[in-house]
């Protein structure tokens, strides 16, 4: 079969099965089985995929159409520019997380600053305040170990020499941080989520009935521990903010900007 053949059929096969990027998609995954960059594919359209590059890229075509997220299917996503590994394992970071490490950079942090990526699933935060702060050191906690070998994966594939907690969120806390970057669950239990989120962990997405179970719990350990990370970052959804700067005071921090407490 030929390369636009392959496109224009997989295109309409996607369409029918509601993916609303249907031909970039295809695309996205002709550009990783050929090898190829987009310009040259379509410059190309004669071009004949070999049977074995064929059987793979139907294969994954099987499991877009099934709503399956392409960056499961690809095993990587990009974030702050940067590629990361991800699969199952892991929630997919997403583009609106990006405002952390901006918001983090604004601030005047110490000259080697301690982060601590709290529940840090493919460790996309920490790494990338890791990398975009200077001296800065970032460690990672996850109630999940499956998902602490995702982060550790990522934070070696960019030379980060961190460390690894198997933790109820901080929790087991051996040491003391400057920030904590906190993208906990934060859906609450009813809420209605697309078929591609239905793929990824439900853990690392509802957080209970008012989808702050974890916040609560965060803030109640930061209450009780001999030490308080001068910052503290967050992320909800927009009805939720009331109630989690509530959760944020009443630990002893005050709202610096959206998404980000600072201790008082």
């Amino acid at each position: 079969m030929i390369l636009d053949q392959w496109l224009k059929q997989a295109t309409n096969n996607l369409k029918v099965a509601n993916i609303g990027s249907a031909r970039l998609d295809a695309l996205i995954l002709l550009e990783d089985e050929i090898g190829r960059d987009r310009a040259w594919i379509l410059a190309h359209p004669e071009y004949e995929i070999l049977a074995e590059s064929l059987k793979k890229l139907n294969k994954r075509l099987a499991r877009r159409k099934a709503h399956e997220p392409l960056a499961y299917i690809r095993e990587k996503t990009e974030f702050y520019g940067r590629d990361f590994y991800v699969d199952s394992r892991v929630l997919e970071p997403r583009p609106e997380s990006e405002t952390m490490i901006d918001m983090l950079k604004r601030l005047r942090l110490p000259i080697t600053t301690k982060i601590a990526d709290v529940g840090a699933g493919s460790g996309a935060l920490g790494i990338t305040a890791a990398l975009e702060i200077p001296r800065a050191v970032a460690d990672f906690y996850d109630i999940d170990p499956d998902t602490l070998a995702v982060a550790e994966q990522n934070a070696k594939n960019y030379r980060l020499f961190s460390r690894y907690f198997h933790s109820d969120l901080l929790q087991q806390a051996p040491f003391s941080y400057d920030v904590v970057l906190a993208n906990l669950p934060y859906v609450p239990a009813r809420h209605q989520i697309n078929r591609a989120a239905s793929h990824e962990p439900a853990v690392a997405i509802f957080g209970g009935g008012d989808g702050l179970n974890s916040y609560h719990r965060l803030f109640e350990q930061i209450k009780k521990l001999p030490w308080q990370p001068t910052y503290v970052f967050t992320e909800s959804l927009p009805p939720q903010h009331t109630n989690l700067s509530r959760l944020a005071t009443d630990a002893g921090y005050k709202l610096k900007e959206t998404h980000a407490a600072q201790r008082t």
